[in-house]
């Protein structure tokens, strides 16, 4: 398969809401941090030509100590970033080969992204000429009416959560990062539909989930120990691999959180 697909994992992000002060993409999970996590998820990806990740400056000096102290040696590009995400993807961008067809924009807190949602996202973006993937909404949504101090129940199947990675030609992405930038700016898909580009939605996977309260790291915890159980019995046994899927995790977590049986 051709190496065609430049990847930029944003990991700007600090750890207030995760009530710690230690930037999340650096906290451990299992033996190592959150980002070398998502790095190695995406260096196992064959079309991956190059990947840079973007961190502020200030950073970027830790980063290079856990490397080292970890002997993390996966080939990657750091860039420092700007003072929003939009600012920080556009340097991410610039960074990147032009040559390459397609980018893949992550967020670098986000380590539980599969081999799975990877290929069946790049193949939709091959296809469409861009690919974001979103999982249906499984809350009940009310929305405000502030003139009216008042709420209204909406119909939550017309809506979806959206994830990343999410995938673009390159000449695409690029134009959309040339614009100003603008508050309604919250992910790659919002600046890329300001040209006038039709958003193509193609299936996530609820186990990538974005970490941000410490709640999230608890499941994560979770999600990782069932991988680590799956990968043994699959080394005892010799058997195909199996799919990843959200609901063999679910069962895990339920497993060892609350003792119930699959």
């Amino acid at each position: 398969m051709k190496k065609n697909l430049s990847v930029v994992i944003v990991a700007g992000g600090n750890g207030r809401r995760m009530q710690n002060d230690t930037p999340k993409q650096f906290l451990l999970l299992g033996n190592e941090p959150v980002l070398m996590h998502t790095v190695r998820r995406f260096a196992s990806f064959e079309p991956v030509a190059e990947i840079v990740v973007v961190l502020p400056s200030s950073q970027q000096s830790l980063w290079e100590k856990l490397c080292r102290l970890h002997a993390f040696d996966i080939p990657h590009t750091v860039v420092t970033g700007g003072d929003n995400r939009f600012e920080s993807v556009r340097c991410g961008l610039q960074a990147c080969d032009p040559h390459n067809g397609y980018v893949a924009v992550h967020d670098g807190v986000r380590p539980f992204v599969s081999p799975e949602l990877l290929r069946r996202t790049y193949a939709h973006a091959v296809s469409y000429g861009n690919a974001v993937p979103a999982v249906p909404v499984t809350d009940t949504l009310r929305r405000l009416v502030p003139e009216k101090a008042e709420t209204r129940s909406i119909d939550r199947s017309l809506f979806r959560a959206v994830q990343t990675p999410q995938i673009f030609r390159t000449e695409t992405i690029r134009a959309g990062y040339r614009q100003p930038y603008r508050s309604d700016f919250t992910d790659d898909s919002s600046v890329v539909e300001r040209l006038g580009e039709t958003v193509h939605l193609s299936e996530g996977d609820y186990a990538n989930i974005k970490l941000t309260t410490p709640l999230d790291l608890l499941v994560a915890e979770q999600l990782l120990a069932g991988e680590e159980r799956e990968k043994g019995n699959r080394q005892r046994t010799e058997r195909p691999c199996e799919n990843r899927s959200f609901t063999s995790f679910t069962k895990a977590y339920l497993r060892n959180i609350f003792g119930k049986k699959e």
